[in-house]
This record gives C-alpha cells, sequence and structure tokens, in this order.
C-alpha cells in the first residue's frame, strides 16, 4: 500500500492548522479569560455600578432603597440572592420582609433586573467583600422648573440626545392628554424618592428600560437640576392619575366617533344602494332598446 506524503501546505493540512489554533483560543479563552477581567468580586462591582447604584449605597446611609452595609447581619444571605433576582415575585407573594420594605421606601418597589444567576453571585461577593462605598455627591447648580417642564416634555432637547421623559411618563398638569403610560406617573416623585434619591436616580439611570434608552446619554448637572425643580413643583400642584383618566377620554372618544359613523352608513347607506341599484336597471333597459 502506497502512502503519500502529508503535507501543510495542502488543503487538508491547512484546514487542521485552524482546527488546531481554535482548540488554543477556545482553552485559552475559558482557562483564563475570568483572570482577563478581573476578580470576581471587581466583576460584581461592575454590575452593581450597572444595575444598583442608583438606590442604594454601601455605608453611604439610604437614599432611594436601604443602606446595604451590613445586609448580611440583618438578612440570610438566601433571601438576599433572591431578593436580587426576582423582588416583583417576592412582593407579588406577599413576603413579609418584602413587604415591609415597601412600605418603608413608600411603595418604591425594587425593579427586576433580569439578572443571571451567576450575575447576582456575583454582586454578592462583592457586597460581601466591601466594608464602605459611598458615591461622589453631585453638586448641582440652581434648577429652573420652567426648563426641567420643557426637558420633560421635549420641547426642548436633552444635550446627549435621550429620549424626553414624558415619551414614558406622566406628571399631573401636563397637557390636555398628559404623557406616556410605559413608566409610572411621576406626579409624586419628590415625595417617594426625596431629593437624593431623585437626583441618584436621574445621575445613574440603572431601571431596566431606562438604562438601555439612556446608555451613553448621560444627563448633564444642569439639566438633573432642571427636573428636580420640575419634580418639586409638579409635586405640590399636580395630580396623579392625569393618564389614566386621558386614556379613558381617549377610548370614550373613539367609541363616541365609531357610533357617529356608524349611523351615517345606516342612515345614508341603504339610500345609496337604492340609487346604484335604479341606475342599473336605468342602464339595462336603455341597453336593450338599443339592441331592438
Amino acid at each position: 500500500m502506497e502512502v503519500k506524503d502529508f503535507s501543510w501546505n495542502s488543503l487538508a493540512g491547512r484546514m487542521l492548522l485552524v482546527v488546531f489554533f481554535s482548540l488554543v483560543t477556545l482553552v485559552g479563552y475559558f482557562v483564563f479569560g475570568l483572570s482577563f477581567s478581573g476578580s470576581p468580586a471587581e466583576t460584581g462591582r461592575t454590575l452593581f455600578d450597572e444595575n444598583c447604584q442608583s438606590c442604594h449605597t454601601f455605608g453611604g446611609g439610604e437614599i432611594v432603597g436601604p443602606d446595604l452595609q451590613g445586609i448580611f447581619d440583618r438578612r440570610e444571605r438566601e433571601w438576599v440572592a433572591r431578593f436580587i433576582t426576582s423582588p416583583d415575585w417576592m412582593i407579588a407573594e406577599g413576603d413579609p420582609v418584602a413587604m415591609e420594605l415597601l412600605i418603608e421606601f413608600n411603595g418604591v418597589e425594587m425593579p427586576n433586573q433580569a439578572l443571571a444567576e451567576a450575575d447576582v453571585e456575583l454582586i454578592m461577593l462583592f457586597l460581601e467583600s466591601q466594608d464602605s462605598l459611598t458615591q461622589a455627591v453631585l453638586e448641582l447648580p440652581r434648577g429652573s422648573a420652567g426648563r426641567g417642564e420643557s426637558l420633560f416634555t421635549g420641547d426642548q432637547l436633552l444635550e446627549a440626545g435621550g429620549t424626553p421623559c414624558m415619551a414614558c411618563h406622566t406628571v399631573g398638569g401636563i397637557g390636555e392628554y398628559g404623557g406616556g403610560t410605559l413608566g409610572p406617573d411621576l406626579t409624586r416623585a419628590y415625595e417617594r424618592y426625596g431629593e437624593p434619591g431623585l437626583t441618584s436616580v436621574m445621575q445613574n439611570i440603572s431601571f431596566p428600560a431606562m438604562k438601555y434608552v439612556y446608555g451613553g446619554k448621560n444627563l448633564s448637572g444642569q439639566e438633573i437640576a432642571d427636573l428636580l425643580a420640575f419634580f418639586i413643583e409638579a409635586d405640590t400642584a399636580g395630580d396623579e392619575g392625569m393618564a389614566d383618566q386621558a386614556t379613558g377620554l381617549f377610548w370614550m372618544s373613539g367609541i363616541g366617533g365609531a357610533v357617529v359613523l356608524f349611523g351615517f352608513m345606516a342612515l345614508f347607506w341603504p339610500r345609496q344602494s337604492k340609487n346604484q341599484i335604479e341606475r342599473l336597471r336605468i342602464k339595462a333597459e336603455t341597453a336593450s332598446k338599443g339592441k331592438l
């Protein structure tokens, strides 16, 4: 049996080289990949900044949600992991601690960030590794409620090109039909969040829907100050529920318009149909007379 010499320059040889280097690359990624991206606690810090920092500090006091320093002294580790994973489910189930927190923090629900189990564990490792973590205090300029209203409605564009708040939210007193209903009514946002909480939420946007809309489009200090002034004014002057009332008005207007349209059709369609039949009859008679 004749054995042919193998050549690495042949097609088969090149394919084997591609497969070999692909395997080396994959092994290197899975074996050394984690070390390239930092320790698990450092990765957890990144996840914390992206998803939690707008509402929580670690040793810096309460803002929108509780200070997380000493969290594992107050709560079981398993409970914390479950609450980070599915806070909405725990509230829906009536978990006593979750309900207590909901009342304590003015009914502001912690959003479900749809975090993977591995990401939750990384955040837990980060929290366990911390002694204190406080975010930088943002020194705001003087705000204007008028400019804040223009930013909210979109009459004045945001500097970084973000979507106007009114696309998803409403505030009492804004227009005849209010704003959007995808997000919550913000008429009482100042009462529920307070100035530090509102400032932090706008400075570090991490709510699930908002962080993708505003990714890389952070609000400036002046914009935050103007919107804050607007929310303070709305809290004292506006009424909640305008968007719901406007939705009801919209449906009633639509139903009323449909009733009027069908009424006209019921009134005029029989006459139109009769006239059409009469015209066809006359046309047929004329055609038959012409043949005679």
